[in-house]
């Protein structure tokens, strides 16, 4: 896992590109701006079938005071060409990926979040879709970690997405774009917070795992039959649970050494996996879809454990 701060310089360069409204987000941004928190790319001995450990798991996560999402919005960003004939950045695709946000919520999966309920901030367990748009391209196809900020304003200061202070904004690229910081070779994914021109933002980075199927997803064939999309699926459940516990990185729950509540069970799938005809696994069926997720931390009293629901491992 990699932890790295958003560069300050570059609210003195925005500004002389996008003008004055857009110079102030990115200035702000650059000013004591939370730490982006990526989740690692696949090590080569982890595969679609790591069960996992059943035991507690330490160090044990704690609350640092800071902000909790207690029921998020998440909105989608598509960002590059999902119209591609390659079997993955596709309208079908894409549906896929609607389907998981309109499923995920009030799920046994996702309850396993409001064991971080705090005093003032109840997680409820709930999840809603607030909606989509597109970008086709605005910050070309090599992306720095600054550029996701760039592309969650932009949407929201056009008016094609709200702006939502319990919304986390989703960047999801085709597989033709990369973000030039490690996608593929060191992260899948990753989340953060800064502040928009209407206000403070949680986002997210999400890359189509099939420019990396061996680093970004668990399998080569998907339960919905697109490895690259269905391998999104687990990377965006990561970092929406880790938002919601942790919205302002390493301010809400982490652990000793920073991680959060779905680092500790990265790649981990649990024991209850079914193998489909085509040889896909699947460890979880929301809604009318099958999809293998990686499990999340349980936080309790009497130890943490990565579970796949409040009950089950």
């Amino acid at each position: 896992m990699k932890f790295k701060r958003l560069s300050s310089y570059l609210g003195i360069a925005l500004l002389a590109v996008f003008g004055l409204s857009e110079a102030a987000f990115a200035q702000n941004e650059g000013q004591g701006a939370p730490e982006i928190i990526k989740h690692r790319a696949k090590k080569d001995e982890e595969d679609a079938l790591t069960k996992g450990s059943t035991g507690v798991i330490t160090p044990k996560i704690t609350y640092h005071g800071g902000a909790l999402i207690t029921t998020p919005t998440i909105y989608y960003i598509w960002y590059g060409n999902w119209n591609q004939n390659n079997g993955s950045d596709t309208p079908a695709g894409q549906q896929i990926l609607r389907d998981f946000a309109n499923s995920i919520g009030g799920s046994g999966y996702y309850a396993i979040n409001t064991t971080y309920s705090v005093v003032g901030q109840t997680i409820t367990g709930g999840v809603n879709f607030g909606g989509e748009t597109t970008d086709t391209g605005s910050r070309g196809t090599r992306l720095r970690d600054a550029d996701i900020l760039t592309i969650v304003n932009s949407a929201i200061s056009s008016g094609r997405l709200p702006y939502d202070s319990q919304g986390v904004y989703f960047v999801l690229t085709s597989s033709n774009v990369n973000e030039s910081s490690g996608f593929c070779t060191k992260y899948c994914g990753w989340h953060t917070a800064g502040n928009a021109s209407a206000g403070h933002v949680r986002y997210a980075f999400i890359g189509n795992a099939n420019r990396c199927l061996n680093a970004c997803a668990a399998q080569t064939v998907g339960p919905n039959g697109n490895a690259g999309v269905d391998g999104m699926v687990s990377i965006i459940a990561h970092e929406l649970e880790e938002a919601a516990s942790d919205a302002d990185p390493r301010s809400g729950w982490a652990d000793s050494v920073g991680s959060e509540n779905a680092d500790k069970c990265a790649w981990t799938f649990g024991q209850n996996q079914v193998t489909l005809p085509s040889g896909a696994v699947y460890n979880i069926t929301l809604g009318s879809r099958h999809f293998l997720i990686q499990r999340n931390l349980k936080q309790s009293t009497l130890g943490d454990t990565c579970n796949m629901d409040l009950v089950n491992q």
